[in-house]
């Protein structure tokens, strides 16, 4: 099995080079990765399919773009999330294909400027002729990627942890919601951690605005009350000033809604300046990735929910980390619940095609409100469009994250 990867170099203009698909490099943000591996036969088109594959130039593949972080602050989940994909299709593949088509990956960055990534999208549908999007970025990114992807009817699967309350017609998401992630979390620690004062910390842009809203709420039902609150900007790193708010305000848990990088930073420089021993920390978007660059010495109280961590002990989850480990080897982008997240996508997907027998829009959508699909996290509901998944609650542990409960 190899992978090709495509440097693009202008519109419709690539340079191309093979490598194994165990060990393979890093990826550069320009890069877009096509699987060449384990073709399905081809087979007749349903009417609906018949459409659909005429739109997009009679292929008999269905040419997935995955919009993925690979640069900027939300970038450290790229190499998981491009090898979690991978993965996905790999399977997929062998099993044959979605409704017998054999998936073509390519993957763009999805990290940059928002006018960079919304003209990368247009390109990819008008040039590369992209049928559906799978997209882990920040809901930034969503929210002006959804405007390309109905106006072209193009169906977008959003797969990270997000604020909520997605209705455009054709985007489909799977990941946590604050009702379901941060709730239970902020109860647990006001019963258990005896928590009352909470500052609210998160990066600018609509998750951690839409979520705090969330948030004020649950800790309101616990008596709690909320001493301080900001928004950074994307790609901070001196907290200084934030730290020092935060030391005056003395509270009980610091709520993070950072992402990636700016949440490294942050939780590094609050443990260095001392104020990890003596204040707790929820966060929402943070996994192993984020964790290892941490660092042991400053995740002190350091906690997290999430629908998935590699810890979980389940047979699910347990096969996910055999056949990754398998495909990529031992030196793999360490999973994490933001990277994995793109396996769930796919998953998803298959799940979806097989109950609505077609590609076509309008079924796939119906069929997407309601359905069961098994992936890392072992089998998720989707009621009415929103996920059901256990959630956990874990605790930093040095560089791993140790489960407490499932809330």
């Amino acid at each position: 099995m190899c992978f090709q990867v495509w440097c693009q170099t202008g519109v419709g203009v690539r340079s191309t080079v093979n490598f194994p698909a165990r060990g393979g490099p890093t990826f550069p943000p320009s890069l877009l990765l096509r699987n060449l591996s384990s073709p399905a036969a081809d087979c007749g088109l349903s009417p609906d399919d018949s459409v659909f594959f005429r739109r997009r130039g009679a292929s008999s593949k269905l040419r997935i773009g995955g919009f993925i972080c690979c640069s900027g602050s939300p970038g450290v989940w790229g190499p998981c999330a491009t090898s979690s994909a991978q993965l996905a299709v790999a399977e997929i593949n062998k099993r044959g294909g979605i409704l017998g088509r054999e998936i073509e990956l390519s993957i763009y960055d999805a990290g940059g400027p928002l006018d960079d990534i919304l003209q990368l999208a247009e390109q990819a549908i008008a040039f590369d002729e992209v049928d559906l999007i799978v997209g882990l970025h920040t809901s930034a990114v969503r929210v002006a990627l959804r405007k390309v992807t109905t106006r072209n009817r193009i169906p977008y699967i959003y797969t990270p942890v997000y604020e909520g309350g997605e209705q455009t017609p054709g985007v489909m998401a799977i990941g946590e919601t604050p009702r379901w992630q941060s709730r239970p979390s902020i109860h647990w620690l006001a019963d258990v951690k005896k928590a009352s004062r909470w500052y609210l910390i998160g990066s600018d842009y609509v998750w951690p605005w839409q979520s705090h809203r969330a948030v004020k709420r649950y800790i309101n039902e616990t008596g709690g009350q909320v001493v301080g609150e900001e928004f950074v900007p994307l790609g901070e790193d001196n907290h200084e000033p934030h730290l020092a708010r935060i030391r005056a305000a003395k509270p009980d848990v610091v709520l993070i809604s950072l992402i990636g990088t700016d949440s490294i930073t942050f939780n590094r420089a609050f443990g260095e300046c001392g104020l990890g021993a003596s204040t707790l920390r929820l966060a929402g978007a943070m996994d192993e990735t984020v964790l290892l660059g941490i660092g042991a010495d400053n995740s002190e109280n350091l906690f997290c929910a999430s629908g998935y961590f590699p810890g979980v002990g389940s047979r699910a989850n347990d096969d996910f980390q055999s056949r990754y480990s398998a495909m990529f080897g031992l030196n793999a982008p360490p999973i994490g619940s933001l990277g994995q997240s793109s396996y769930e996508g796919l998953c998803f997907l298959e799940a979806v095609a097989k109950k609505a027998g077609t590609l076509s829009m309008g079924p796939m959508l119906a069929a997407a409100r309601n359905v069961v699909y098994s992936g890392a996290r072992g089998p998720v509901t989707v009621r009415n469009g929103h996920a059901r998944m256990p959630m956990y609650l874990a605790e930093a542990d040095g560089l791993d994250f140790k489960l407490i409960k499932t809330v």
